[in-house]
């Protein structure tokens, strides 16, 4: 995953006392390799690196280099101090070695103790790097492994590769397409252990890469192994000795570990191309993904490195402090960090500046979307855990080993998240504690703040309505979204037509719901637009009498039916009712809606809306697309209820109705309108069977009527909608009376009765305290 550069620290064991009589020539503890001065460094003055038994990679100047040069466990301090004099240039003493010795080296764990034994070291551990590694090849045999690879790197091999790894992205990713690749694998549990093994082979092979590219350039490439990187396991190579190469040297090694995914995708192409089996295509993706993954510069992957080798600057995190406090424009310039060349420094101080940024945004949210994060992991390891018994209790063991990685792969983000915050945690409690031993003002300062922090975290993670709900298909998780998880109440402020959002759906219960081949239509609210101040008084118009967060019905176009029910009123029960009959014929165009809107904000009371449309359609028409639309809303409402029921009945005659049928048909209606009139004291589980009833009476009066020789079947429609009325009757031979519209007015004592939640048609809206 990562190369093992161990970058330069300044960690290590404490010094030896000092010891009384005759002290012995000074000696390297054992493992510790003088790797050389940097070739191509963006320091001012070349710093010289040595590399302790621990892995460690430390930086030394000069002069400290020629001292642990000419240490051999035989050399007095006089001749060390001759020997680092004649190689710098500038004269030693005896007395200057020994200060040398005292101060830096021992700390360091670079030399044995007065007493011979070897040093304890500590190295450094740092938030972002490699733990618990395990050696699996030891340095020789690495490079017994790696030396045949070398060859790789020719370059006519390297651009032939690098051609057809371009064109293999280009096919896969924009010609021939993952749905087919994916679609293969996952309908067959095995595939997808497959791709993961052969993706998980790839990695390893990567740092095969990273160790050939070393040898090719002839530096002599370390122990492999695998180790876990923030929880999650990895691959590592140790190319430290890569240091001795120069600049070109360096960044091939770098690379090589990308060189290697490509030709991992070029082969898996070319079987692929020998088999036609896609789902072989998925490991292309996985090594495209890898290399998108390893070029990131903000955290210890191959792009770090590929910046840190360019520039000549091994350690740039350690970088990132002395950079920070050299932007403070009134503090005095650290000489920290003057150490490097203007162009190195500059490359740093932009790394610095976006990387600084990036680190500190993934670490709030982080921390902020935790809750999301743990529902979202808890709701499907539980379903990965059901399908796992189930494959178990099947005996489809490739399933539920897939099942198994599943739920890993949910677990350990999780578990990374916790480990990051608990590390960076203890490590700022505890650098405070240090740095503020013997201060108490700044210590109690410090613990004010982590008081502060922790106050915060109980803030961020306390359990709430919506705190920890899973991350659902429709969410867009966007950084407008997560501002959301943490102040809800300001979710649904400054939206705008056209603005994508949340939108929630109900359906009563037991109804069928839509489906991508089986849509229904429904219908989009859209926001309430706040008042703007009027110009030059800086205050308000007065507040408008709609108080719902969404825009009013529109007016229903020509031939349209609506009924709104519109209640603010506490203890109050408003009805509205829309009957209309409407007539066309000559070849009219049928668009015509009919809607039914209920909406209440108050307390203990109901907002009622029937809309009843009948549509009878005389001789050809060859566009017939009648709407049927209802909505129930309620809006800060306690102890409400809503109720829309939008019905629509579309019958199509060969020819207009007999005299009789017509006069039939006007006594009919004149009863509908009778009883559109008196809804108010129906209860409301008997609407939509008495509409019924009537739908029935008018199909079956028309269906007997010879003159009207019906052509085509009726299409009766039920759905729930509100809002006013009209209503249109154009056929010249009758006029039929029509109820356009009934508003009751609110009575104290109403007689509801909600209908039943099984029924798929009604649009029942009811909230209670």
């Amino acid at each position: 995953m990562t190369i093992l550069h161990g970058g330069p620290s300044a960690q290590g064991g404490p010094p030896a006392p000092a010891t009384a009589g005759t002290v012995p020539p000074p000696a390297l503890a054992d493992g510790v390799q003088l790797i050389g001065e940097t070739k191509g460094s963006g320091y001012k003055k070349a710093p010289s690196l040595v590399r302790r038994s621990d892995g460690q990679t430390i930086q030394l100047t000069r002069l400290l280099y020629l001292v642990l040069e000419a240490v051999d466990g035989r050399r007095s301090l006089e001749e060390i101090a001759q020997h680092a004099g004649k190689a710098s240039g500038k004269p030693v003493s005896a007395g200057n070695i020994r200060t040398l010795i005292d101060t830096q080296l021992l700390p360091l764990g670079l030399l044995r103790l007065a007493d011979g034994s070897q040093p304890e070291v500590k190295k450094s551990t740092p938030l972002l790097g490699m733990r618990f590694r395990y050696s699996v090849t030891d340095p020789e045999r690495t490079r017994k492994l790696t030396s045949p690879f070398a060859a790789l790197f020719n370059p006519l091999i390297v651009v032939a590769v690098t051609a057809a790894f371009l064109a293999t992205c280009w096919w896969v990713l924009m010609v021939k397409g993952l749905a087919s690749a994916t679609h293969e694998a996952f309908a067959n549990p095995g595939l997808v252990l497959l791709i993961l093994l052969v993706t998980v082979l790839s990695a390893g092979f990567h740092e095969f890469g990273h160790a050939a590219a070393a040898r090719r350039g002839g530096a002599t490439p370390g122990a492999m192994g695998t180790g876990l990187y923030l929880l999650w396991p990895a691959f590592y190579t140790d190319v430290t000795d890569s240091y001795r190469l120069g600049r070109a040297g360096r960044i091939r090694t770098d690379l090589g570990g990308l060189y290697f995914n490509a030709i991992v995708a070029v082969a898996i192409m070319a079987v692929w191309w020998a088999t036609g089996f896609d789902a072989l295509l998925l490991v292309v993706a996985t090594q495209i993904l890898q290399m998108v993954r390893q070029l990131l510069p903000m955290v210890r992957f191959d792009g770090y490195h590929i910046l840190a080798d360019a520039t000549g600057v091994p350690d740039l995190f350690q970088r990132i402090k002395p950079t920070l406090l050299a932007l403070i424009p009134w503090r005095k310039t650290d000489p920290e960090a003057q150490l490097l060349k203007p162009w190195a420094r500059a490359v740093v101080t932009v790394w610095v500046l976006v990387t600084v940024p990036l680190l500190a945004f993934s670490l709030v949210t982080m921390v902020v979307t935790l809750p999301r994060i743990l529902g979202t992991a808890w709701d499907n390891g539980w379903k990965q855990q059901a399908m796992l018994s189930q494959s178990a209790a099947a005996g489809d063991f490739a399933d539920a080993a897939v099942r198994v990685l599943a739920i890993i792969c949910i677990a350990l983000p999780v578990l990374a998240i916790f480990y990051i915050l608990l590390r960076l945690v203890r490590q700022v409690v505890t650098g405070l504690w240090q740095r503020t031993r013997g201060k108490a003002l700044q210590r109690g300062t410090a613990i004010a703040a982590i008081a502060a922090l922790t106050a915060g975290l109980a803030w961020a993670w306390w359990p709430g309505a919506e705190s920890y709900r899973p991350v659902q298909p429709y969410e867009r998780g966007t950084l407008a979204d997560a501002t959301t998880a943490i102040f809800p109440a300001d979710s649904d402020r400054g939206m705008k037509q056209g603005q994508a959002g949340r939108t929630v759906a109900l359906w009563p219960q037991g109804a069928r719901k839509p489906t991508r081949e089986e849509p229904q239509l429904s219908m989009v609210l859209l926001p309430r637009y706040t008042p703007a101040p009027t110009a030059g008084t800086g205050t308000p118009t007065s507040a408008p009498p709609w108080v719902f967060p969404f825009a009013q019905p529109e007016t229903p176009a020509e031939g349209g039916n609506q009924s709104l029910a519109v209640n603010t009123t506490d203890g109050s029960v408003t009805y509205d009712v829309a009957f209309a009959l409407v007539w066309a014929e000559g070849g009219d165009d049928v668009r015509n809606r009919n809607e039914a809107y209920a909406f209440a904000s108050c307390t203990d009371c109901a907002a009622v809306a029937v809309g009843f449309q009948v549509i009878l359609i005389v001789g050809q028409a060859d566009v017939i697309v009648p709407e049927n639309l209802s909505a129930a809303a309620n809006y800060d409402c306690l102890r409400c209820l809503t109720y829309a029921l939008a019905s629509q009945l579309v019958l199509t005659l060969d020819g207009p109705l007999s005299s009789d049928s017509m006069s039939r048909l006007q006594a009919l209606w004149q009863q509908i309108a009778e009883y559109g009139r008196n809804l108010q004291n129906v209860p409301l589980s008997e609407i939509q069977g008495k509409l019924e009833g009537f739908k029935e009476q008018i199909i079956e009066l028309v269906r007997t009527d010879p003159s009207a020789a019906p052509g085509g079947a009726g299409i009766p429609t039920t759905s729930p909608a509100a809002s006013p009325g009209a209503t249109q009757s154009p056929s010249p031979e009758a006029t039929v009376p029509s109820s356009p519209g009934v508003t009751v007015a609110p009575t104290p004592n109403p007689t509801l009765a909600p209908a039943p939640t099984s029924d798929p048609d009604p649009d029942p809206s009811q909230s209670a305290a």
